[in-house]
């Protein structure tokens, strides 16, 4: 997850740090009686945040009393400088928690539990099973997510047709047959938009699991059913092997340091023609002047050799910082944010899977590039939902150090019979504790 594009200048940086350090916990209150309300975005980009933007203007004429000051950090570093908000108590009321947070955030009491201000609130009965699942974090209330992430491929219609392949690659094996036929490099044309850079432990982890996708506990997709750890698995080692020839033969080079933005502007641009990612790249690619609608499409994700995938659950949403000195206020908009009209418009404009049940019953959802997840949700046996143990306090430990050994196999400086072991013992360490 995540991972967005973002436009902030070096002076949007600068002012991020400056109101990072302003006194008090956010919530000023005017001489007029007025609130004003810090909120910081994670996973920023322009789309998203003009969207906020519009849909805090419509919080502000509702409630006049109240005003919002959107910080929108760049991506990259976005949990970082709200980590160093929380950690300071200050300048920060409304803040976006992340399953890949909340853990570290929760225990170190920097999130405030709204459990008790949302006992008897009647947008509960409007949202979907998962979305009310997902606000419980430890029996308490550290954020109500504003939508769903599942992982999907963006393939290019028209590269893959002049190919000469039929469709799109259905399974691991198929991308990386795909992949190696498309790499061109004297023509800057490649296959695969390889995730090298932040984050790229999440894209490793999902052919891992294809590979292992007929083992793995679904309340832990880490583990396997025999209690051992997915990267223990002799499949672990084929899956990751095969990830690594992706890499060789069909991906640039430079995508050993590919972030979300450079691998969704390499798709969008036509350098290459397979792009794994989130939904919410729907919404940015349809916003690109660079492709047509008539140039890309949306498969389901990627099986492993028994022809199975897990679809790991993501989510994020918005919660308050413990130091707020208006979390009245604050409840206030993230009830406003979590029902109706705004749920409804951030989920459609981020293109994220929705929190709100009427949404079963939306054209949105399916059709165009949206019939990929429609067919993954259709077909459970094929496309395994599994939780992945993302609210665990380390988690954030955990995505640098992989991140940083992947980074070392792609670059030939460990193996992969070496990263999977050092993952291995990780994971087991920290679930036997």
């Amino acid at each position: 997850m995540k991972k967005k594009l973002t436009a902030i200048t070096a002076l949007g940086v600068a002012a991020v740090l400056a109101l990072s350090g302003c006194g008090g916990g956010g919530g000023n209150t005017s001489a007029d009686g007025t609130v004003t309300l810090k909120m910081v975005e994670s996973l920023t980009n322009p789309t998203r945040t003009d969207t906020l933007k519009a849909l805090l203007e419509g919080f502000e004429k509702e409630n006049p009393t109240i005003k919002v000051d959107l910080i929108s950090p760049p991506t990259d570093s976005a949990d970082q400088k709200i980590q160093q908000m929380l950690q300071s108590g200050k300048g920060i009321d409304v803040v976006e928690a992340r399953d890949i947070t909340v853990g570290s955030f929760g225990a170190n009491n920097w999130l405030y539990d709204m459990t008790a201000d949302l006992k008897d609130w009647d947008g509960w009965e409007n949202l979907t099973d998962n979305a009310v699942n997902y606000s419980k974090q430890d029996d308490k209330t550290y954020y109500i997510p504003y939508g769903f992430y599942g992982l999907s491929l963006f393939y290019r219609t028209d590269l893959v047709k002049d190919a000469g392949f039929s469709g799109p690659p259905a399974s691991w094996q198929d991308l990386l047959e795909q992949s190696e036929k498309l790499n061109d490099p004297d023509a800057n044309k490649f296959g695969y938009a390889f995730r090298g850079g932040p984050n790229a432990n999440s894209n490793a982890v999902a052919v891992i699991e294809a590979y292992t996708a007929d083992q793995v506990d679904k309340e832990n997709a880490f583990k396997l059913s025999n209690g051992k750890t997915i990267f223990s698995a002799p499949e672990a080692q084929q899956a990751m092997d095969d990830y690594l020839e992706i890499f060789k033969k069909g991906s640039p080079p430079s995508s050993v340091a590919w972030g979300y933005p450079e691998m969704v502007q390499g798709f969008s641009n036509g350098s290459t023609a397979f792009l794994l990612q989130d939904p919410e790249v729907i919404a940015t690619i349809k916003e690109s002047k660079s492709i047509k609608d008539d140039q890309w499409s949306v498969a389901p994700l990627l099986t492993g050799p028994t022809g199975k995938a897990i679809q790991p659950v993501a989510t994020a949403g918005w919660g308050i910082a413990e130091s707020s000195t208006a979390k009245p206020e604050a409840v206030k908009l993230i009830k406003y944010l979590s029902q109706g009209e705004p749920a409804t418009q951030f989920s459609k404009d981020n293109s994220l899977v929705p929190i709100l049940k009427s949404a079963a019953d939306d054209p949105f959802y399916s059709t165009g590039p949206w019939a990929a997840y429609v067919t993954m949700t259709e077909n459970p046996d094929t496309y395994i939902s599994a939780v992945q143990p993302r609210g665990v306090s380390w988690w954030t430990e955990w995505i640098k150090k992989s991140d940083g050994e992947l980074q070392r196999v792609l670059t030939g400086k460990m193996t992969t019979k070496e990263l999977l072991a050092s993952w291995d013992s990780y994971w087991t360490e920290k679930m036997a504790g």
